[in-house]
């Protein structure tokens, strides 16, 4: 048996964040923010006059960072915990969401502790106290629709994508007028992070006939819009943010693969953007599993039109497309070319590998990989070498 799980309701498209007024039989908001775009743009004063305007009390906690920690999660849950808001409504990026889902558990479960939930399927029943509400201003975690939620814990520099249905958003809302905020580089990284969702799903252990039809949709989409959303066009850039979230419906269901386990290693460890982390290890990954999932990346290849006539040559055409895709986002196609410098990685590189295998989305990948593997895996992606083994 196999659950497939998504919100209950998702709004989208140009203005979707008045459907917010369907919250009026509530009584009291709180709103959860990261960086000053939202509030630059007008997006929390719109947020907030709407919620008024259905007489919900409002209360702000603003200053998410990028890759949250811990810290941030418990102190946003005391705030929770004094304002005892019945909806939690988090607005921003994947790293905003990602925390206020964290927030939610705390807050309605004071008595547990962040080791309690660590592990996937640990976090208790919510919604005792409160819904949960997600929009995205980015097009590519799809943490509005998805069961997960990654949290950094900087005293080990280890990122933990915490893993439960229970954190699942009651309510998506998928406002096609906020990413048009994005830098071009922020496009570029989440978009690729997007693509490595859905591409990660088809292969994933989890995945089904529910699960395949919505990761290639958002493939197909990707690849036709990512380019001219990253050059600014307005309505590609509205069908990337429709894409990543079939993505996450996808991937929230299926599950994903070792290009995460490694990039929630790499990224806390380099401070290398998630999205930049998954664009630059997909293709080796790719080869990686090739071994045995030549005839799904074949599929994929053959979707897109790709050239090839048998497996293997259309696999190394759907490597070679995401590498093309990179080289016009300006994405390097190596850490090393990212800037990891050389010492710091070969001091790193077993650490790195280790705490790759445990990663939740280890289990998930299709091939069964060694801590020896990811390490080569790594160095291939460090130095630009193809993954032959």
């Amino acid at each position: 048996m196999t659950r497939f799980t998504l919100p209950r309701d998702l709004y989208f498209g140009s203005g979707a964040l008045n459907e917010l007024k369907n919250l009026k039989d509530h009584k009291k908001a709180i709103v959860v923010s990261g960086g000053s775009s939202m509030e630059k743009f007008g997006f929390l004063s719109k947020v907030e006059n709407i919620l008024k305007k259905n007489r919900l009390e409002v209360m702000f906690f603003k200053g998410i960072e990028p890759d949250p920690s811990v810290d941030t999660v418990m102190k946003g849950a005391e705030k929770f915990k004094e304002f005892e808001p019945d909806v939690i409504i988090a607005i921003g990026g994947g790293s905003t969401i990602d925390a206020a889902k964290a927030m939610w558990v705390f807050y309605e479960h004071p008595e547990k502790t962040f080791d309690d939930i660590k592990d996937p399927f640990t976090i208790p029943k919510l919604r005792n106290k409160a819904i949960f509400v997600a929009i995205p201003s980015t097009s590519g975690t799809a943490t509005e629709v998805t069961a997960f939620s990654v949290i950094t814990d900087y005293s080990t520099k280890i990122k933990y994508p915490l893993a439960d249905f229970e954190i699942t958003p009651d309510i998506a809302i998928l406002d096609t007028d906020i990413p048009q905020t994005m830098t071009p580089k922020l496009v570029a990284f989440t978009g690729m992070d997007a693509l490595t969702h859905a591409i990660e799903a088809y292969v994933a252990s989890n995945r089904s006939n529910f699960s395949d039809p919505l990761a290639r949709e958002a493939i197909l989409m990707i690849y036709d819009n990512i380019v001219d959303s990253y050059n600014g066009n307005v309505e590609a850039r509205g069908e990337m943010h429709i894409a990543q979230c079939l993505a996450g419906m996808a991937f929230s269901n299926a599950l994903l693969g070792i290009t995460h386990s490694l990039a929630h290693k790499i990224g806390a460890q380099y401070n290398i953007p998630h999205g930049g982390c998954n664009a630059i290890l997909l293709p080796y990954v790719i080869q990686f599993n090739s071994k045995i999932s030549s005839n799904r990346y074949a599929d994929l290849a053959y979707m897109l039109g790709l050239q090839g006539k048998s497996e293997k040559q259309l696999t190394h055409s759907l490597v070679e497309s995401i590498n093309y895709l990179n080289t016009n986002l300006n994405i390097p196609s190596t850490l090393k070319e990212m800037g990891v410098k050389e010492e710091i990685f070969k001091t790193t590189l077993d650490y790195i590998s280790e705490n790759a295998v445990l990663d939740p989305c280890t289990s998930s990948n299709p091939r069964k990989t060694s801590k020896e593997e990811m390490k080569k895996i790594l160095e291939c992606a460090y130095y630009g070498k193809q993954v032959t083994f």
